[in-house]
């Protein structure tokens, strides 16, 4: 069986996870340069009942594929398989078990950004180019804070973790032929813990968003 492997062209991490000093959010911070992404739920961290969240966007060259098919490549529209490969990035942090992952499609243009800190959340856009929690580039907001995604359950894909320390392995043949044939505009996938798992927190304005 031949295997060809794409490499994204963009990706980062939107938080609204505390800063350390435990009272500003980093909801304006982006982490598109990062080497890795993140995608979290902390429970309790700045007082009883507190909830952060982080969230990763990553796309994929489409065009690329689809020349490739064009080309003979690879083959033609139900004769390949796709699917998204996400490696399992070695923590000091407690990872959960039985943790349920999350993959759909982002339904807005949004930009990677040049953000490095995955700690302190200190890049803040400020108007620069790059998404965040609350923005998708640095002209355009976000419809819903934390991502704008399509929810239906035939654009929902999921991977249950049972040690959460896992890679991500899921077929998604069905969204990249949407790509493909412009069924759906490529804004590539959000990567985020199921709704039953994910912290919800709606105590401040912009902070709160459904997962999925």
């Amino acid at each position: 069986m031949a295997v060809k492997r794409y490499t994204a062209d963009a990706d980062t991490t939107i938080v609204n996870a505390f800063q350390p000093n435990l009272t500003t959010r980093g909801t304006g911070s982006n982490m598109g340069a990062a080497d890795v992404m993140e995608v979290f739920s902390i429970y309790g961290r700045e007082a009883s009942g507190s909830q952060e969240l982080s969230r990763a966007l990553v796309k994929f060259p489409i065009t690329t594929i689809s020349t490739d098919r064009t080309n003979g490549v690879i083959p033609a529209s139900g004769s390949v398989s796709f699917y998204l490969r996400l490696f399992n990035a070695v923590t000091s942090k407690t990872v959960p078990p039985e943790l349920t992952m999350v993959v759909q499609p982002v339904s807005r243009s949004w930009q990677e950004g040049v953000g490095l800190d995955l700690e302190g959340y200190k890049d803040l856009t400020k108007g620069n180019t790059g998404a965040n929690w609350m923005s998708a580039s640095n002209v355009a907001a976000w419809t819903l804070v934390g991502g704008d995604y399509l929810t239906t359950a035939a654009d929902t894909y999921k991977q249950t973790l049972t040690t959460g320390l896992e890679d991500i392995e899921i077929d998604i043949t069905r969204l990249v032929e949407q790509w493909i044939d412009g069924t759906y505009s490529n804004y590539g996938v959000g990567v985020h813990l199921t709704a039953s798992q994910e912290a919800y927190y709606s105590g401040s304005a912009g902070a709160d968003s459904p997962g999925g």
